[in-house]
């Protein structure tokens, strides 16, 4: 069976805006929520609809291959738009909130884990850091110092943020419970507990070291190896070396963001190399062996046969850069130029003349056929 086309299923436009798009899907979601439609396989499966139409819509790269391909454009694809394990409360979740999305089941009886989520021990931020570096330090990878700041256990509190000896109290707001409830109508509006933050509890003595927190802002040095092969734009996780939690959270995960500055010779292309290499007309037109660098610091030589035109390349295999994620090396790509001298004696330009002379006796196949081409377009 044909599946039905998502802008029908939105009842929008293929010119309707994203908000348009959004606002119909949530009218949607309202109206055929499972828990609004007990036992009503057929609202389940409207609601899985609009939630599928919605995911593929809202994102501005799946709509673009949805228009031009339609439903091909993903079929059979897993992890990219595919939906044999799509979590349609994702789409519900993305268009209410968090917040709303707990409050929609807790109001209609279904049984929330907010309570769970809403731990006290929360884990740390994860942190960014930029890191530039050369091209030659991405061929070879280095050991590299990283300094930088955030928020560490209080020593003082064990990151529980009581003076040690006092304990935290049950929030008397929620009852410990984290959040509070209040009746809007047709839902129960679940919320956040604004005295305790959700933790379900309250700190009577709060650390003098640091104000309650449970952790202070501290420097850090530390040294990681960046593997050979990085480009523009790969992230290096470090586990557990972000931000400290809350009341014994683990630690958030720092991830460094690699940056290669631009090389005055070589141009990089993933794993391959390439340079533009100017040989004069000589060289090119009699063949020559050259000498050209190379990013392990080396140099290597290639021969340029005779007749060699500008723009011709050369490929060195195995000289460009590692393979981060699998074995071996690019290939360097060497494109020649052929430069033509702009300033001769007169001694060079009688030599070039004579040359001139016996060249037209023997005009060059590429010369020849243009001129035979032009001839067919003059006589018409």
């Amino acid at each position: 069976m044909a599946k039905k086309d998502y802008y029908e299923i939105l009842e929008v436009s293929k010119t309707s805006s994203s908000d348009e798009i959004k606002k119909a899907y949530r009218k949607q979601a309202l109206k055929y929520h499972p828990d609004r439609n007990k036992n009503d396989k057929t609202a389940e499966a409207k609601f899985k609809e609009a939630s599928e139409a919605y995911h593929i819509l809202s994102d501005k790269e799946r709509r673009t291959s949805y228009d031009q391909f339609g439903h091909a454009a993903f079929e059979g694809a897993s992890g990219r738009g595919g939906f044999s394990n799509f979590d349609f409360s994702g789409a519900f979740s993305d268009i209410f909130g968090s917040d709303i999305f707990d409050d929609f089941f807790d109001g209609f009886g279904g049984q929330s884990n907010r309570r769970q989520r809403r731990s006290s021990n929360q884990r740390g931020s994860d942190l960014r850091f930029d890191l530039s570096i050369s091209l030659e330090e991405a061929y070879t990878g280095k050991q590299q110092e990283i300094n930088y700041s955030s928020f560490d256990v209080c020593d003082k509190c064990s990151g529980q943020g009581a003076e040690p000896g006092s304990k935290p109290i049950t929030c008397s707001t929620c009852g410990g419970q984290g959040a509070v409830r209040s009746s809007q109508g047709f839902f129960t509006i679940q919320q956040t507990c604004p005295q305790c933050a959700g933790s379900g509890e309250n700190i009577s003595d709060p650390c003098k070291s640091c104000s309650g927190l449970g952790k202070k802002r501290s420097k850090k040095k530390i040294s990681t190896k960046i593997p050979n092969g990085v480009d523009d734009g790969t992230k290096i996780r470090l586990s557990g070396k972000g931000e400290a939690g809350t009341r014994g959270g683990g630690n958030g995960d720092l991830y460094i963001f690699m940056t290669v500055k631009p090389h005055n010779i070589f141009k990089r292309s993933g794993e391959n190399l390439f340079f533009e290499f100017p040989i004069s007309l000589t060289d090119a037109t009699l063949g020559s062996t050259i000498e050209v660098p190379t990013i392990d610091g080396g140099r290597a030589k290639v021969k340029i046969p005779p007749g060699t035109q500008s723009g011709k390349q050369f490929r060195l295999k195995g000289k460009g850069m590692p393979i981060i994620r699998g074995r071996g090396y690019g290939d360097l790509y060497i494109q020649t130029s052929t430069e033509v001298p702009i300033s001769l004696s007169k001694e060079q330009k009688d030599l070039l003349e004579q040359f001139r002379k016996l060249e037209n006796s023997k005009i060059n196949p590429s010369i020849k056929s243009f001129f035979e081409k032009a001839k067919k377009f003059w006589k018409n």
